[in-house]
């Protein structure tokens, strides 16, 4: 593994192995969503095609001796699955997890996104009519 200065961040990549990426505490959530740049330039880590990897075996933690990672879900909307160290809290992703992370987070902006500027027809309707009715004055009822 060698170390990647990316950004604000330093983190360690398999370059030319696994291709995969350690994270330390807090490192992931600077450059897990698309608007981050630097996140960028850790979705093309060289990657042996040669090198076969278990995806679905236990990994040791890189930072704490004797501690295994455990697998679970990004975030609970997330179909990716990382690895997690309980004890450091640090992330190990495999070879395209983080450009599927952004992927997964720039949809899900997208879809939460406010309809900035847009107003549908009731709304409009409504608005016309208290304008309207401010212009005119109250009515009699």
């Amino acid at each position: 593994m060698k170390p990647k200065q990316v950004g604000s961040v330093t983190v360690d990549v398999c370059d030319g192995g696994c291709g995969g990426i350690w994270f330390d505490r807090f490192e992931l959530q600077k450059v897990d969503e698309t608007h981050e740049a630097a996140g960028e330039h850790l979705l093309n880590v060289a990657r042996d095609p040669g090198l076969g990897v278990d995806f679905s075996r236990k990994r040791a933690c890189p930072r704490c001796m004797g501690i295994t990672l455990m697998r679970r879900r990004f975030n609970p909307k997330s179909s990716v699955e990382i690895d997690h160290c309980p004890n450091c809290a640090g992330y190990w992703l495999d070879s395209g997890e983080l450009e599927k992370i952004r992927r997964e987070q720039k949809s899900e902006a997208t879809k939460s996104a406010p309809n900035v500027g847009k107003l549908d027809a009731a709304s409009i309707r409504y608005i016309y009519r208290m304008q309207s009715e401010m212009r005119s004055g109250p009515r009699a009822s």
